[in-house]
């Protein structure tokens, strides 16, 4: 019996549909200041969802221990088992701080690709960069200084670095890294929580104004914001990083045996993927959940590499 073909056309209205319950379960936690609670209802909606669609999915990326949150842990098995062999990233609710103090910019987020697709990252520290469309292949590089990042893309995009704007997240880790780029007057958009969202930014830079992104964050989250640009468009780099020999360990048991190797956006995704992400609060990139008497609306963005199709959806969901 032959196993049934990744159709990712038919599977991603069904992803759309995970996400967007995730995002309106969490949705009446915004600005609640409960963190864990607003998780737990997202883990929770996008769970119930993604045993409905017909697929053998494993979480490849899931909800780390380091949020002490209710998890969609890496190795669950979800659906039905009855269709294609496949992989699942996902960060049920991206950004639970955000969410918690309805600041913007978290989104639920969730991608899907055949079975070996995605790089099954440990729960550690990634450094990351990531450029939009429309450069050449290695117009800014891991091994660049992040002034030098900043004249090289200036110089692709035939601007002065006045007009480059790098988005990083705001972390005492960070203060050397955001003096340099500022030593080079480009501007720097610091965002709170959530690279995934900074760095879907640089795939979008007309529409949000952020060029580049640069800065270490959580290497999960890296995968997700590769298959986003998978879909987009745009160059990502990452290199693990490690603070013990513990973080070491969850490495070598994920199979990483280079320690020190940059993974490109292709190497991170390897295969065609679909991605949805719904917006919980407002953000750059998409609306918030929006409340109206019997209603609530949520906005969803779906996408799909092997086509380069981006579609932009409104769910009104009667309540």
């Amino acid at each position: 019996m032959t196993k049934p073909d990744f159709n990712d056309r038919m599977l991603s209205l069904g992803l759309a549909r995970v996400s967007e319950a995730a995002a309106l379960a969490s949705a009446r936690l915004i600005g609640r200041g409960d963190e864990k609670a607003a998780d737990q209802a997202a883990v929770n909606a996008m769970r119930d969802q993604l045993n409905l669609l017909d697929i053998a999915g494993t979480v490849v990326i899931g909800e780390g221990e380091r949020d002490e949150a209710p998890m969609l842990f890496i190795g669950e098995e979800v659906g039905t088992g009855n269709g294609p062999q496949v992989d699942i990233a996902l960060d049920p609710l991206e950004g639970t701080t955000l969410t918690a103090k309805d600041m913007p910019n978290a989104l639920t987020v969730i991608a899907m690709g055949p079975r070996g697709s995605m790089l099954h990252a440990p729960d550690v520290y990634m450094d990351k960069l990531a450029v939009g469309p429309g450069y050449r292949t290695g117009v800014v590089t891991m091994d660049m200084t992040p002034s030098e990042r900043v004249n090289a893309l200036a110089a692709a995009k035939g601007c002065s670095t006045e007009d480059i704007t790098v988005c990083v997240l705001e972390r005492p880790r960070h203060q050397h890294l955001i003096e340099e780029i500022r030593s080079t007057d480009a501007a720097i958009r610091l965002i709170t929580d959530g690279d995934v969202a900074g760095i879907i930014h640089t795939a979008e830079a007309q529409k949000t104004g952020i060029d580049m992104y640069m800065g270490s964050g959580g290497a999960p989250e890296g995968v997700l914001a590769a298959a986003a640009l998978k879909c987009m468009g745009g160059q990502m780099f990452g290199r693990l990083t490690f603070r013990n020999d513990d973080e070491r360990g969850r490495a070598k048991k994920a199979g990483i045996t280079n320690f020190d190797r940059v993974y490109t956006r292709d190497d991170m995704v390897t295969e065609d993927v679909i991605f949805a992400a719904t917006g919980v609060t407002d953000g750059s990139i998409l609306a918030g959940i929006r409340r109206e008497v019997g209603y609530l609306t949520a906005e969803t963005i779906l996408m799909r590499s092997k086509t380069g199709s981006v579609r932009r959806m409104t769910y009104r969901n009667p309540v």
